[in-house]
């Protein structure tokens, strides 16, 4: 710096965070859910706070809107909003910040809007409890915002229910509800989480272009460090309740200091150029072969001109060779859960022929599959809402063993010994689902699918939601399996990298139908269809990146 010029201003702090500690209720695992936290976010610019499940960075958010539990407590510390002290404000002065100086979009939308009320109604209802505006006028500015986050037909879409759209636009309608107010921070909890890649990008832009057009700072919680690489400008990583680093988003990238920061990008699933390595356990057989398979939704009344018809799968044919892995990819929407439900009958199909080691299960009824339905399982993508809360892990494991003929001492001892091949302990035999992490309850669903020693598993999301670590645990634990017992599997995912990684082969779905099939070093590398590029080209974090060799196919 030569004589004479001044320095650069220091960026201007708009959430200052120090020393902060929340207790959590006694008996849990530890006792604070954040201690001695603090960093700051400044104006104009993205922070990323990075850790798994547990780590505390939702109950930190939370704290900042007044949004903490009851079973918690704030027992030291200070956050700063704008230098209006938080911690310690009364309701009524935490009610009137939320959505004028802080707004939050949620993980999941759906549970987060109102079922009851239009789209409209809850960008009005924003806007109105801060007394702002008039009904003609609060209209308008919803109009605004929905064209604004990209929503189509916004004159429509305001007289719309949550139920009715897609996960994408659900999220939008959440940004649309933040940004009503204009506020000097946004948190993002998670938001693009669940949503497949090309919606997660499209998320991820929409709220890069937002916070630049209006200087807007951006507290964004995740945990996969390519959302990292696309948005932030700096990260804090945590974990256990501590900040075990924070610095600018390329230092972290490149030259990671702490060992838990380390370990959560080795974690980071990459995108393989080449084809998975076999070891013999697959072979050419099909146990699966589908055939000009057809399902149709149909809604609403011809009498009324309501009616709407949505070709859900169209004319899909493939086969499953016995001890490979097929996987299924597609946006929101391209027909994949419903090609799965297809799969294992839980809904009948208009056409077609699915043929499980020969026999076509779309023509039986109910009680003639009930024999072969043991042979076919599914992981399911929600574990928690899969598995009975009111049973015990032991009960959920055998109840269907035992339903089925086997004898209950043998099923007891069979579900223990499947407790230890999934990495549980066998003491979770006698424990709750509500008792074990994310990650450990899609064990026990897991678990639950092998009981039955079946010979095709159907992965329907089963690891979209978890975090980084646990996800490439689940996905080791799944290689492991198919290699000891040569079970086939269907791996459904919204996530390419996850595919790149366990999948033999893949089909990619649009709008019902199968657009492109082949090895993933055809899918990833040398794409056929414009539709699979795109997908590609939409993974959030690869686009710096080669990808990654495999090694070549042993024979």
């Amino acid at each position: 710096m030569t004589a004479g010029t001044t320095p650069p201003a220091a960026p201007e702090i708009v959430l200052s965070v120090r020393g902060l500690t929340i207790e959590l209720p006694t008996g849990m695992e530890r006792r604070h859910a954040v201690e001695d936290v603090s960093f700051d976010l400044h104006r104009g610019q993205i922070l990323c706070v990075v850790g798994e499940s547990g780590s505390g960075k939702s109950v930190t958010a939370s704290t900042m809107l007044g949004l903490l539990p009851k079973a918690m407590k704030t027992s030291a510390g200070s956050i700063k909003l704008e230098e209006r002290e938080i911690v310690g404000m009364g309701a009524e002065a935490l009610r009137s910040l939320r959505g004028r100086v802080v707004s939050m979009i949620f993980q999941d939308p759906l549970s987060a809007l109102n079922p009851l009320m239009t789209v409209g109604a809850q960008i009005d209802e924003v806007m109105a409890s801060h007394g702002v505006g008039t009904r003609v006028s609060r209209k308008e500015r919803a109009m605004e915002l929905l064209i604004e986050v990209g929503l189509p037909e916004p004159e429509l879409m305001y007289h719309q229910y949550p139920f009715r759209l897609s996960g994408g636009q659900r999220q939008r309608v959440m940004i649309a509800m933040a940004l009503a107010l204009e506020p000097a921070i946004l948190i993002a909890d998670e938001p693009t989480t669940a949503l497949d890649v090309t919606t997660q990008a499209q998320i991820l832009k929409l709220i890069r272009d937002i916070q630049r057009r209006k200087g807007m700072s951006v507290m964004f919680i995740t945990h996969d460090f390519g959302v990292v690489a696309e948005i932030a400008d700096s990260v804090v990583v945590m974990e256990k309740g501590h900040v075990v680093e924070q610095c600018s988003a390329a230092q972290v990238l490149k030259a990671p200091t702490h060992p838990y920061t380390q370990r959560l990008i080795a974690a980071v699933p990459h995108l393989r150029s080449g084809n998975r390595v076999q070891d013999g356990t697959a072979t050419t057989e099909p146990v699966l072969q589908v055939k000009n398979l057809v399902k149709t939704y149909a809604s609403g009344s011809v009498f009324f001109g309501t009616r709407r018809v949505v070709p859900a799968v169209q004319d899909v044919s493939f086969n499953v060779a016995r001890g490979s892995t097929l996987g299924v990819v597609g946006e929101s929407g391209s027909g994949k859960s419903s090609l799965g439900r297809l799969l294992i009958k839980l809904m009948a199909a208009d056409s077609g022929q699915i043929l499980f080691e020969g026999q076509d299960m779309a023509a039986l009824s109910e009680s003639e599959f009930r024999a072969i339905r043991p042979k076919i399982q599914m992981i399911f993508q929600d574990p928690f809402a899969s598995l009975n809360p009111r049973m015990t892990v032991g009960t959920i494991l055998t109840v269907g063993p035992i339903a089925h003929g086997m004898p209950a001492g043998q099923a007891r001892e069979e579900a223990r010994a499947m407790l230890t091949l999934v990495g549980l302990d066998p003491g979770a035999f006698g424990r709750y689902p509500h008792e074990f992490s994310g990650g450990q309850r899609q064990r026990i669903g897991i678990a639950r699918a092998l009981m039955f020693k079946p010979k095709l598993l159907v992965a329907d999301e089963a690891v979209s939601a978890l975090d980084v670590s646990i996800q490439a645990q689940i996905l080791e634990l799944l290689d492991r399996i198919q290699r000891e017992t040569g079970v086939s599997m269907i791996f459904i995912t919204h996530d390419l990298r996850v595919a790149s990684q366990i999948c033999d082969d893949i089909v990619v779905m649009h709008k019902g139908k199968i657009v492109e099939q082949g090895p993933p070093s055809q899918i990833f590398t040398n794409a056929r269809s414009a539709y699979t590029r795109e997908l590609v080209a939409a993974i959030p974090g690869e686009s710096a990146r080669a990808p990654e060799p495999e090694p070549a196919e042993v024979v």
